[in-house]
């Protein structure tokens, strides 16, 4: 297929769920959709392809979720997450068309699989993919073939006319040639910049090489560094990022879901000096899991260690690496790479500052908290003097950066104080307008489907004026 000898009404730039979300939109509304798909086809779909939820509000149980999660809810939850670094009228937006989403995707081919239970806490909030992001994304790209999308692999954007803020065409790397691709409307939705390790240096120091990238490669901020570039109106800052703590062994790059560590909340974290620096039982994991890559970005060498015993290997899902075991706390020190006096002291210490108030319960914040330690633990607190003595080691894994373009209520990029007449962002490349900082489980998804939406309706509608 040679895109450049076509006609388009719409070009996409991403290949992920708010890419998809968005050209089907457009389509189903009688456009004809470009969409340019950066990564190879074995690994199209972006970050989405490692996803396994959305979060969405809903008044009453449904078949693929418990009990109600009402909108005024979900908002508190997200201005408490983002310390209020959010814009309240675009979050509002996207919580409260997000009930609309697991139905809009079921039409599009898209199952949910049915509400979970156990330690992750989401079968009330979050609907799960059946078949995980792979399913989603091949759900949408059979669905936007059979609405005559076309599609072009190995397509990076390198450059973008624009004038006084109005699209005209894309040139395209595709596969070593370079082409030009004219279209009607624009939609940017190719991701942050999490994999451009120049850029992320920029931002975070050379502490950023530590870092692992748990998403698509092909995620280095292309797009979003040609519209900045272009004047377009920038939000959030760029070393605020969806940042995880995980298996400091999983691959650089495209690690997905698979190298998550969960067993935070029912651990200590240390250091490499063996201390502990953060309450490990603030919050229920999906609240705050999502703290913990910042948290140890900012220890030296960018590593920490989780320290159980073996009463709570069985309370977070299974990793994916074995974990270092001891009969002692100094043999675990010793296989982490710690100095076995100091984790000792440290361990003694938390042990000792255990009260033993109440039943240790996962399901609620049980307030088995440690008293007189910097900092305590809130909840979920127990001496750790079980043998074997487990521990795994953590890096910051990042998911996408937040450093995005301001959009408008449709969608609509944002230059010169106006919206831009025919150019639109969904997804990681606009997120930060809702996530200013911190993070809620799923909430890229639904930013990335509620936009990508809007997105779509508004291309459309531009290219039918």
């Amino acid at each position: 297929m040679d895109a450049a000898d076509r006609p388009y009404d719409v070009l996409v730039a991403g290949g992920g769920n708010a890419a998809l979300t968005a050209a089907i939109t457009a389509a189903e509304r009688g456009a004809k959709v470009l969409v340019a798909e950066a990564a190879p086809k074995a690994m199209r779909g972006g970050n989405s392809r490692h996803t396994r939820n959305l979060r969405t509000a809903h008044e009453a149980p449904t078949d693929v979720l418990t009990e109600s999660y009402l909108v005024e809810e979900y908002l508190d939850d997200l201005i408490r997450v983002t310390g209020g670094k959010t814009n309240e009228h675009l979050a509002r937006i996207t919580i409260e068309e997000s009930a609309q989403m697991p139905a809009w995707m079921h039409e599009r081919g898209v199952r949910f699989q049915r509400a979970l239970g156990g330690t992750l806490s989401l079968g009330r909030t979050n609907p799960f993919f059946l078949g995980g992001g792979k399913a989603l994304m091949n759900a949408y790209y059979r669905t936007a073939e059979r609405l005559g999308v076309d599609v072009i692999y190995d397509a990076e954007v390198t450059g973008l006319e624009i004038e006084d803020g109005h699209f005209t065409a894309a040139r395209l790397r595709h596969r070593g040639f370079e082409t030009r691709i004219e279209a009607r409307a624009f939609i940017a939705a190719a991701g942050g910049f999490q994999a451009n390790l120049d850029w992320m240096e920029e931002a975070w120091g050379p502490g950023a090489r530590n870092f692992i990238i748990r998403g698509t490669p092909y995620a280095k901020g292309t797009v979003l560094r040609l519209l900045l570039d272009e004047g377009f109106e920038a939000v959030s800052e760029a070393d605020q990022c969806h940042a995880i703590a995980l298996d400091a062994r999983g691959p650089k790059f495209d690690g997905g879901i698979s190298t998550r560590l969960d067993a935070v909340p029912f651990s200590i974290v240390v250091n490499r000096e063996a201390e502990r620096f953060y309450d490990e039982g603030e919050d229920f994991w999906p609240k705050r899991y999502a703290i913990w890559g910042r948290l140890v970005a900012k220890q030296p060498d960018q590593i920490a260690y989780a320290i159980i015993d073996a009463k709570a290997e069985d309370l977070f899902l299974p990793p994916l690496y074995p974990p270092m075991r001891a009969e002692t706390i100094e043999g675990l020190a010793e296989a982490l790479g710690l100095d076995p006096a100091k984790l000792r002291a440290t361990v003694d210490a938390y042990n000792a500052a255990c009260m033993a108030d109440g039943p240790f319960d996962t399901t609620i914040h049980d307030g088995r908290a440690t008293s007189g330690l910097t900092p305590d633990k809130t909840n979920w607190a127990r001496p750790i003097n079980r043998p074997p003595f487990i521990g795994f080691p953590l890096r910051p894994g990042i998911t996408f950066t937040y450093l995005g373009v301001k959009v408008t209520e449709d969608a609509a990029a944002v230059i010169g104080g106006k919206p831009a007449s025919n150019i639109y962002a969904a997804g990681e490349i606009m997120a930060g307008n809702v996530l200013g900082q911190g993070y809620l489980a799923g909430i890229g998804m639904t930013i990335g489907s509620v936009f990508g939406r809007r997105a779509g309706q508004g291309a459309a509608r531009h290219a039918g004026n």
